[in-house]
């Protein structure tokens, strides 16, 4: 098995970002003082997260919600989901002026994308002003995990997308839209690919498998075919497939030649979405020109062996320079360094805001501090 480097989060000081999302205008640092603040939004699949942070680093207040991602929500859920979190920190500021924001969002992958995001958080000028750095969640996880301009980062959570930067500013991106896009994987679809088997493992089109008993039983049923007809018939949620991803991976761990072959599968897809984007920019193509592949979601995140080993012998093999980076910490933790950087905050104050995060229990919507 190849090395393995879990991300030192508490090196990570000092400015620049490996990949810049939109151009912004955030107020310059002698117009401002420590009572003004930062604010950091980063929305994923399954959770928004908003901070407020002074421009010395502490953290002034956080507020948590459900999922917001445009691509599958749309903005008529995802905006107002994003509003209420922000108002939610907003009325916890007591005045304090709001001198830039950073927002990055799962599903913004196209160029037209972009452009509805920007025209859907427009209002916001209103109470404190409109994003002035909008792109793809992708941008917060790699600063999270990295200070190189040349790098890459793949996420791994409800669903799987991938990118690279280079220190000329260019990038290598997918369009991430599902099934017509190519894509493979992340936690919902690998939910799925588990009741998929277990279905067909106990009806007899496919080979014998321990889903069969585990998926039910994660769900409250006694047989895979209760719960299909309760999905079928709306006595539960469809989003519940998601949550076998869990189950998975605990059957293959436990040698599961069925359930093992879905993890083996995930691994190709990240080792393979993260090197082409690589390879596209020309980078980690040796191992003397190290390059990091920050790895991160809630797939990746949780560290399973098979998916692990997975990954890095795939990267080893087919990117000697990469070098796989795991980041477990909340992916605002990297929209919020990113914003403190832009207004020229120095190094005690990121690593007084990376403390806060990492200390912080991301289990509640969490009213902001006081």
């Amino acid at each position: 098995m190849g090395a393995i480097r879990a991300v030192d989060v508490g090196g990570l000081s000092g400015a620049g970002e490996a990949g810049t999302a939109s151009a912004s205008r955030p107020a310059p640092p002698s117009t401002a003082d420590l009572s003004d603040v930062v604010l950091a939004v980063d929305g994923g699949g399954s959770k928004t997260d908003v901070m407020a942070i002074a421009l010395d680093g502490t953290l002034v207040g956080h507020a948590r919600g459900p999922g917001s991602n445009p691509q599958t929500r749309g903005w008529h859920v995802t905006g107002p989901i994003l509003d209420d979190v922000r108002a939610r920190v907003l009325r916890g500021l007591g005045g304090r002026r709001i001198v830039t924001t950073h927002v990055y969002l799962a599903g913004l992958d196209l160029h037209d994308e972009l452009v509805a995001a920007e025209a859907a958080l427009r209002h916001w000028d209103e109470d404190g002003g409109a994003p002035d750095v909008l792109d793809n969640d992708l941008f917060a996880l790699l600063r999270a995990g990295t200070l190189s301009p040349d790098a890459a980062a793949l996420v791994c959570g409800t669903g799987i997308n991938a990118l690279a930067v280079r220190a000329d500013g260019a990038t290598a991106r997918f369009p991430a839209i599902g099934d017509i896009s190519g894509d493979w994987g992340g936690g919902a679809y690998l939910g799925n690919r588990a009741l998929w088997h277990a279905a067909r493992a106990e009806d007899g089109r496919g080979p014998a498998t321990g889903l069969t008993q585990a998926v039910p039983a994660s769900l409250g049923y006694d047989t895979v075919r209760e719960v299909t007809e309760a999905i079928h018939f709306g006595r539960l949620e469809h989003q519940a497939v998601g949550r076998l991803s869990p189950v998975l991976f605990q059957v293959a761990q436990a040698g599961d030649p069925v359930a093992r072959s879905v993890v083996e599968r995930q691994a190709e897809e990240i080792v393979l979405m993260a090197s082409v984007a690589l390879e596209r920019l020309g980078l980690g193509g040796s191992a003397a020109s190290p390059v990091p592949v920050v790895l991160g979601g809630g797939v990746l995140a949780a560290r399973h062996p098979l998916l692990v080993d997975g990954v890095v012998d795939g990267l080893a093999e087919r990117v000697p320079g990469a070098v796989p980076t795991w980041v477990t910490a909340p992916p605002v933790l990297g929209a919020g360094l990113a914003a403190l950087e832009s207004v020229g905050a120095g190094a005690a104050a990121l690593d007084r805001y990376r403390e806060a995060v990492l200390g912080r229990s991301f289990a509640s919507t969490a009213a902001p501090i006081r």
